[in-house]
């Protein structure tokens, strides 16, 4: 089978299945942004974008459109370059967040194509709003926020069929879309990704180590999205009453998602200082953006991960330290009650609760053999509902499969 994957930050979500379809014969293409970090798991063809200056980009109801629709004609272009050089895909797979596939099937009408439908907007039940500390969405801004589905929804609409990795993120969708989109998540590796009693981790003169009081927080930028906010400000408790407790937080100090900081400010920093009284510098570690192994270790020493997000896409973080087998403290919203069960496989408390937090993580802590039980569960639940070789690359296989042969 010939295949195109399409995504701005490739290999991203189709990591997995993009990697054994090369590696089992087929012929596989990805097109990327130029702009993009090379990562040729596959053979890779560069598209390159160039978005318009602000002073000629169209009002803001429309900008996230016209934005994405620039990026479709821009793959379409490289497209039809990879057509004259003889390749003509069976099935193609995109996300639908970037507008990339929008046009794609009138280079390849022949071909059949997967979305994957990660997000569905929503100025209420959602992320909008849903922070009272952060100005939530105006009349207007309830607008462009329901304007932004307008790319997703037209790349549903040409697509086959839509793939989506929780059943939160696909029931964000109007009722009449979710049968056409499928609900299997990208896969845990967890033969790479587990317990390992002989981890260690060295932050300057300290090195960590499984069973030590150590606290992980890890996000792919310090933002309010997945909490850092909350955390940081239960932090002095923690300290104060676990003596010996380090924390390692992990992450960079951009916007993955949501508004930037005021002022040219960091949130990173911003938060970090508003607690600088509370908590002793020398036992709080900002680690940055790691290299996967070291990510991995400082998954393998935690004696408590915390995890926070607004209701959004689920991050790999959180499933992968389940794998790891650690306990992970949870906020109640709703992505990550789909996978943990409070006191069955981790522990939830109230995202907004800073404090409740804090006793959460003080107890974990103190009473680790309690919770011994939930670390098992925690990587249980991933083997049973998320492993990657025997769940959901099979599952993913299938599906690419019957939606190549036109099977419902």
């Amino acid at each position: 089978m010939k295949l195109l994957f399409i995504h701005q930050n490739f290999p991203a979500q189709f990591v997995h299945i993009a990697r054994h379809y090369h590696r089992t014969g087929h012929q596989v293409v990805a097109l990327r942004d130029a702009a993009s970090v090379r990562k040729d798991i596959v053979p890779t063809v560069p598209y390159r974008f160039q978005p318009k200056p602000p002073a000629e980009r169209p009002p803001p109801l429309s900008a996230h459109f016209d934005l994405r629709m620039a990026r479709a004609e821009a793959v379409a272009q490289t497209a039809f370059a990879l057509k004259q050089h003889g390749f003509e895909p069976d099935l193609i797979a995109g996300h639908g967040g970037w507008g990339e596939t929008l046009v794609i099937k009138e280079v390849f009408p022949k071909a059949r194509s997967i979305l994957y439908a990660e997000f569905c907007y929503r100025s209420e039940g959602a992320d909008s709003a849903f922070d009272p500390e952060f100005a939530g969405p105006n009349a207007r801004g309830r607008l462009v926020t329901a304007a932004r589905n307008a790319v997703m929804f037209t790349a549903l609409a040409y697509a086959d069929r839509g793939l989506a990795p929780t059943n939160w993120q696909r029931d964000g969708f109007p009722a009449h879309m979710r049968d056409h989109i499928e609900v299997i998540h990208d896969g845990v590796d967890t033969a790479l990704v587990g317990p390992d009693a002989a981890a260690a981790l060295a932050i300057g003169p300290h090195v960590f180590r499984p069973g030590d009081e150590v606290v992980t927080f890890v996000s792919r930028n310090l933002e309010p999205y997945r909490g850092y906010h909350i955390f940081m400000r239960s932090l002095g408790a923690i300290l104060k009453a676990r003596p010996n407790a380090h924390v390692i937080v992990v992450g960079g100090d951009g916007v993955s998602y949501g508004a930037p900081a005021p002022a040219g400010k960091s949130w990173k920093e911003m938060f970090r200082a508003e607690v600088a009284g509370a908590i002793d510098p020398s036992r709080v570690h900002f680690v940055g953006k790691l290299t996967y192994h070291t990510y991995l270790a400082v998954l393998q020493v935690s004696a408590a991960h915390v995890y926070l997000t607004y209701p959004f896409v689920l991050s790999w973080s959180m499933l992968e330290a389940m794998a790891a087998g650690c306990l992970v403290i949870g906020s109640k919203t709703p992505p990550v009650e789909e996978v943990i069960e409070h006191g069955r496989n981790g522990l939830l408390t109230d995202f907004f609760d800073a404090a409740a937090l804090a006793d959460t993580v003080v107890d974990a802590l103190k009473n680790r053999e309690k919770y011994a039980g939930l670390r098992q569960a925690a990587r249980r639940t991933i083997l049973e509902r998320y492993d990657l070789a025997s769940v959901c690359l099979p599952a993913q296989l299938a599906f690419f499969g019957s939606v190549a042969a036109g099977r419902r």
